[in-house]
């Protein structure tokens, strides 16, 4: 993993002692509440309904368990024993005073982690794949390149006031678990013919109001160039994103009004103009980079581990933990351990402080010392030995964290919404409760097999509802919580924005909703179709009468 450095250090100290200051006027009156939000808001610090929300930035979703042990501690302290993780892979505590603000600041800074720039109009946490350095088929380590972005992107001043935020995935692998074609700028790794490494840059996706599907500016750009070629595409976008309304602010509204032909000719214009060699890597400083995310030493192993096997063949819940939690490792003898945030009845991306400090033992002593959050709101230990799995198991299980859901129907993705939310129009979570005992009986759920459901509590998709197999959001309707169903997104390498199902459906009609969709499935399905399969192959006419004929 990346250490930070004595500049890392000082500007996370800085930036804590400021804060302090801030607060102190703030809680002596000398400071109103709308001078005040602007800088909350660069320390991370949100206002919702009951209380102040900290979203602490974890880079690319690494956390080391040294680190993880302190997010513990900061949510047994300061919370209510608990932690959210979120689809940017940030954890977020939503019950802070804002007394403590500065506290947990320092506390954060002391193992290496901050809020900085996890809130307002800047580059926002770099995502990328949560079994980077783990699995076979990556061109490259996008651990490195995101790195690279979050040392070049930090309190970059010519980009700390964008017309909005700004989102970068970076992928390496040709599946894509980042979903980089919904971001402002998604980056796929790749070897040319030649064998040399470069990005295809993708440009203008995101959800939200108003959803977009990236699309690709340069099949090509050579790994070196990385930051002026980002440099070039925020330039066009600070000058040309609207600033008048914030609904058409983000660069997917600038990429669609203008083509993204024209804008990917104003970015090579724009990068043209740049001298390189000031803004891209040196060969140095990438080698720095690049030696932190060294080659871990696995030991030899045999591919097969008689005690793995044997416990499999005693132990029913642990084939079922191995069949849909475990996955390929590039070393023999090894695997990559997902952890679900998903138990029945439990709220989607929760851990608790206990659990944190579970999977922070577990990894220093089975893990290399590594966790991995995923866009998912699920956990992952991404170097175990095979033969440890049986008693990485057993410690999960006895924690509650051994539920075998890894993409299976429970596995939903879903906001705090009302709950929590100042912003939202309904609930999230209890409808997210309410599906996934419907899908608890482990037979059911392997029978229907991948599905991915996801909830966002309002328009903003927090939950990514637009790109799942089923997405649901939550509207408003003189004051009572509806929920729009679309099917058939993905927001993987086949990424697609799923199709409106029909008119809105109350509360009470949302799970038996998609009980209906999914016997509908089960009865079109051919083969070993998934969900998104099947949709794609018949289409929305078969689920709309499914669900309307139960609906009325």
């Amino acid at each position: 993993m990346y250490r930070y450095d004595a500049i890392d250090k000082s500007i996370l100290t800085d930036r804590s002692n400021e804060f302090r200051h801030q607060v102190s006027r703030r809680l002596a009156g000398d400071m109103t509440e709308d001078q005040f939000k602007p800088l909350r808001l660069m320390n991370g610090l949100y206002l919702q309904l009951h209380a102040y929300m900290l979203r602490v930035a974890i880079p690319y979703g690494a956390l080391s368990s040294n680190q993880l042990r302190r997010l513990a501690w900061i949510g047994r302290t300061y919370d209510k024993g608990y932690g959210h993780f979120t689809t940017r892979t940030n954890i977020q505590f939503h019950w802070i005073k804002l007394r403590d603000a500065p506290d947990i600041l320092d506390a954060l800074a002391e193992a290496d982690l901050h809020a900085i720039q996890t809130s307002g109009n800047c580059i926002r946490n770099t995502t990328t794949d949560p079994y980077a350095g783990a699995t076979a088929d990556e061109a490259d380590d996008p651990r490195v390149w995101s790195e690279a972005i979050r040392q070049w992107s930090t309190i970059h001043p010519e980009f700390s006031y964008l017309p909005r935020k700004f989102k970068i995935a970076v992928t390496a692998a040709p599946e894509d678990r980042t979903a980089a074609k919904v971001h402002d700028v998604g980056l796929q790794l790749r070897r040319a013919r030649d064998g040399q490494l470069g990005f295809e840059v993708m440009v203008g996706g995101g959800l939200g109001r108003t959803p977009y599907i990236g699309q690709t500016i340069r099949e090509h750009l050579p790994v070196r160039h990385l930051l002026s070629y980002l440099t070039a595409i925020l330039r066009v976008y600070n000058r040309l994103g609207r600033r008048d309304n914030i609904y058409k602010a983000r660069i997917k509204i600038l990429v669609a009004s203008l083509g993204a032909e024209e804008f990917g000719r104003q970015v090579e214009a724009e990068w043209a103009q740049i001298d390189h060699d000031k803004v891209d890597l040196p060969d140095t400083e990438l080698a720095r980079i690049r030696g932190a995310f060294s080659r871990l030493d696995f030991e030899a192993l045999p591919a097969i581990s008689p005690l793995f096997d044997a416990t499999r063949k005693a132990d029913p819940g642990f084939a079922r933990f191995a069949r849909n939690n475990l996955k390929p490792h590039k070393a023999p003898g090894y695997t990559i351990v997902n952890i679900s945030l998903k138990p029945p009845g439990g709220v989607p991306g929760d851990c608790s402080s206990e659990q944190m400090d579970v999977v922070a033992d577990l990894a220093e002593r089975f893990g290399h010392d590594e966790i991995r959050v995923t866009h998912e709101q699920n956990l992952v230990l991404p170097h175990v030995r095979l033969d440890d799995v049986p008693e990485v198991y057993a410690a999960l299980n006895a924690a509650g964290l051994a539920t075998p859901n890894i993409s299976l129907a429970s596995d939903i993705i879903a906001c705090p919404g009302l709950d929590y939310c100042a912003l939202a129009n309904a609930r999230a979570i209890p409808v997210a409760q309410a599906i996934a005992a419907r899908f608890a009986e482990p037979e059911l759920a392997q029978k229907v097999g991948e599905l991915k459901i996801k909830i966002s509590g309002c328009i903003n998709a927090c939950g990514h509802h637009h790109v799942g197999h089923i997405g649901i959001l939550g509207v408003d309707k003189k004051g009572e919580e509806y929920y729009q169903l679309t099917l058939g997104g993905s927001g993987a390498e086949d990424a697609r924005l799923g199709d409106v199902l029909g008119p809105a459906l109350a509360y009470d009609q949302v799970a038996p909703a998609i009980d209906a969709l999914v016997d509908a499935f089960l009865k079109e399905r051919q083969g070993g179709e998934r969900f998104l399969d099947t949709y794609l192959r018949v289409g929305l006419t078969p689920f709309k009468a499914a669900v309307y004929a139960d609906a009325h």
